[in-house]
């Protein structure tokens, strides 16, 4: 019987058992104490196991000794040994003879009714006939011991499923048909089930037999198929609570399963992304196709984006430069998922991608790009642009690449449209590179065609894309701009209706809001198109639903809310030729709005631009209701920041350290505590279009703090059925799952494990075997 867990086992039972014959003294070697198998005798008859006695010799030479007998001491004239045939022939049936018997011991105890006792002992007898004569896995095999084992792994025992394991580990260990045996039915699932349920010591085991099941190529396949087995197996090499020799098993079994391409790409997906990249680098062209096509779909964080642009950017650029189209392609959309991070950004600029980004762009001739690919081209192109990253990006608008651009423009479809113009906004948005834009633009005469792209209503990124660009233009181009506003093609009306959208200010909203500030203020024209459309009615509803605070957009309030104001200001200049503008200020009672708009402390622009207004509206007095009475005198030096104290800034936007976000996510999770209806609160949260920022939250980058509440209320909301179903159907959310499953702490891992068995990543194994203690 074993004296602990995991203690040390002799290969002989010496104590009496019903059915075991006895051991006879003869048998033990004097040196080892146990029972030989090649049994050799000394010139002095005296008798040891060969290796013993090879290795008392060696020892005598090392020291300086003459060999010498190590019972009697006598020394010996020679090293010769004879083998002892009858004696090793006698033993051989003897122990014949024992392992049946321990074999049929076992056969009677191992079943889950008998005393834990009986069955260690009946394991223990298992391992030692293994251990001892390897010939006698075929008869455990033959015997059906195997399948017997297996059910000991239902024991409510701890110690028996542990003992269990680490039996079947010696039982199968280079024996492939055994493994076949052990892995028919749902064995592997449940060593699967092992790895998150057992103990640290049945989790040992059952890794190590995994990974002895993972040396037959056959089981890999096995293993992979069973749900949730490389998630946990990845999260186990990634673990800091495990101990070494875990870490060490795990990483071996994936070792062994790379294999396979379909389980490297698994892997890939759960956070394992080197074996992939390996493939990519070193695999047959077939193989690199596939790795690259793979990379191109997965979900990576940007410190995964970072890592495959050093480690496969070079030859992802190269495969873009093959002639073979598929590998340009699945190099393509492979640069496209990795471009969209600053610093994997900078590593594909260094390594050589604008060149040949340009020249699949612009090229035309034998093997060509199609549109759909020069598309992915252009997505990288403007992810590279837009970054943030200050290269030079003179190449860029050299050689008539802007004229090449806006032609492509004017002459592909919306979604290639949008890429290319997401370029120009990148290119006007650096002061080298904006004036060789502006150039091409008026040459050209692009304004036109540029400005149409307003009233685009089927794509709202199409439209936010050229609005941007507009808004980049006008301080170089106002009076083009303001020309091509004008008349009846409606875009001025177009952009009025997207500043007064009853949504959270958008980007799309304070980049109109600029683009119509930055046109001449003076524009009679223009400024009268304006009053027709009711631009000013509506601004002046923004400007106050901000001020009172019933308009809110965190990262785009102050650039729009400064738009409105300037825009809102030029109605001033057009006292002398327009009555209507006039009418508008008595009527809506503008000058006291301005004197408000005064207090903006921090402001700078805002105050200077209504200074300029009340100094407008004050030449115009005569014809306008009674000004509102003026701060007092020693107000007047808010008007400039430099000259008053500075405002102290109270809040904080989620820029800066997440404050607000984290107390955004403190208010919401009280919706799905303990105790409530948590559907209900889910229900609430979806009217509200919550569930969406959420994710978001979940998915960016991200505190600790943040990633603990998001993880714990993204669980409670994947509750329901419905909507884990969708969610499951997004790899970034599976993904940061995935890392917080791996990486976070303690008690958000298994919130984490709870969300992943939600959406089907890891399997729910409860009611699948006996209720365990």
């Amino acid at each position: 019987m074993d004296g602990s867990w995991d203690g040390n086992e002799s290969d002989d039972s010496s104590h009496f058992e019903r059915g075991v014959d006895h051991i006879y003294e003869a048998f033990i070697c004097p040196l080892t104490k146990q029972v030989m198998h090649d049994p050799v005798t000394l010139e002095n008859g005296r008798t040891f196991e060969r290796e013993a006695i090879e290795k008392w010799f060696m020892e005598c030479r090392d020291s300086g000794r003459p060999p010498s007998c190590p019972i009697t001491s006598q020394e010996l004239s020679s090293l010769d040994v004879s083998p002892s045939i009858a004696l090793r022939n006698t033993i051989q049936e003897w122990r014949s003879r024992n392992d049946a018997a321990k074999l049929d011991i076992a056969r009677q105890s191992l079943f889950l009714g008998n005393a834990e006792t009986d069955i260690l002992q009946a394991l223990m007898h298992v391992r030692q006939i293994c251990r001892s004569i390897r010939s006698n896995r075929q008869g455990v095999r033959n015997s059906q011991l195997i399948r017997m084992i297996i059910d000991m792994l239902k024991s409510n025992s701890h110690k028996v499923r542990y003992k269990a394991l680490q039996t079947l580990q010696v039982v199968v260990e280079e024996d492939e048909e055994s493994k076949l045996i052990l892995a028919e039915g749902d064995t592997v699932r449940t060593l699967v089930k092992f790895l998150s349920h057992e103990p640290s010591k049945g989790r040992e085991a059952a890794v190590s037999l995994l990974c002895e099941l993972s040396k037959s190529e056959a089981l890999c396949e096995k293993i992979g198929s069973i749900n949730g087995a490389l998630i946990l197996l990845v999260g186990l090499t990634s673990s800091n609570s495990v101990n070494v020799s875990v870490v060490e098993k795990a990483d071996k079994t994936l070792e062994n399963m790379e294999r396979s391409e379909e389980i490297v790409k698994q892997m890939a997906s759960y956070g394992r992304l080197q074996p992939l990249l390996e493939k990519l680098l070193e695999g047959s062209p077939e193989t690199k196709l596939s790795m690259a096509s793979f990379l191109g779909e997965l979900a990576l964080n940007n410190d995964m984006k970072v890592h495959v642009a050093q480690t496969v950017g070079s030859s992802l650029v190269d495969l873009m430069r093959s002639g073979d189209m598929p590998q340009r392609e699945a190099a393509l959309r492979a640069l496209n998922k990795i471009s969209s991070f600053e610093g994997s950004a900078k590593v594909l600029i260094s390594i050589g991608i604008l060149s040949p980004l340009i020249k699949d762009l612009f090229y035309i001739g034998p093997n060509n790009l199609p549109i759909r690919l020069k598309e992915v081209s252009a997505t990288i192109l403007a992810n590279i642009v837009n970054i943030g990253y200050d290269f030079d990006k003179a190449t860029l608008v050299s050689e008539n690449r802007v004229e090449n651009l806006l032609y492509l423009i004017s002459n592909t479809g919306p979604a290639i449209q949008c890429k290319l113009l997401e370029v120009l906004v990148g290119l006007t948005g650096c002061p080298k590179t904006i004036i060789h834009v502006v150039s091409a633009i008026k040459t050209s005469g692009a304004i036109i065609s540029l400005v149409q792209f307003v009233e685009v209503r089927e794509n709202d990124d199409l439209r936010l894309a050229c609005i941007k660009l507009l808004h980049n233009l006008s301080p170089l181009m106002s009076e083009e701009l303001a020309n091509a506003l004008r008349g009846t093609a409606g875009q001025l009306g177009s952009l009025v209706a997207i500043i007064s959208e009853k949504t959270p200010i958008s980007e799309e909203q304070a980049a109109a809001a600029g683009l119509l500030a930055e046109l001449p203020e003076r524009d009679l024209g223009l400024t009268r198109e304006m009053l027709g459309v009711g631009a000013f009615e509506k601004i002046i509803s923004k400007v106050i639903g901000i001020r009172q605070g019933e308009i809110k957009g965190m990262r785009f309030e102050r650039n729009f809310l400064e738009g409105l104001v300037r825009i809102l200001a030029r109605i001033t200049f057009a006292f002398n030729n327009e009555p209507r503008a006039v009418n508008f200020c008595r009527e809506y009672n503008v000058a006291s709005l301005f004197i408000h708009l005064l207090q903006s402390n921090g402001q700078d622009n805002i105050q200077m631009v209504s200074a300029m207004a009340l100094e407008n509206l004050s030449l115009e007095s005569i014809n306008l209701s009674r000004m509102p009475d003026l701060p007092p005198p020693n107000y007047c030096g808010s008007i400039f920041s430099c000259m008053s104290k500075p405002h102290v800034v109270t809040g904080l936007c989620k820029i800066h350290r997440g404050i607000l976000v984290e107390a955004s996510l403190a208010a919401l999770s009280s919706l799905l505590g303990d105790g409530l209806d948590v559907e209900k609160g889910v229900k609430i949260l979806d009217d509200a279009d919550g569930i969406r920022h959420i994710l978001n939250v979940l998915t960016k980058n991200r505190t600790e703090k943040l990633t603990r509440r998001a993880v714990w209320m993204v669980e409670r909301i994947l509750r329901i059925e419905e909507i884990a179903r969708e969610v499951a159907e997004e790899p970034n959310v599976s993904a940061a799952l995935v890392d917080a499953f791996q990486n976070a702490d303690f008690r958000t891992r298994q919130v984490a494990e709870n969300a992943l068995k939600h959406i089907d990543k890891i399997p729910n194994f409860s009611g699948i075997f006996p209720t365990m203690a």
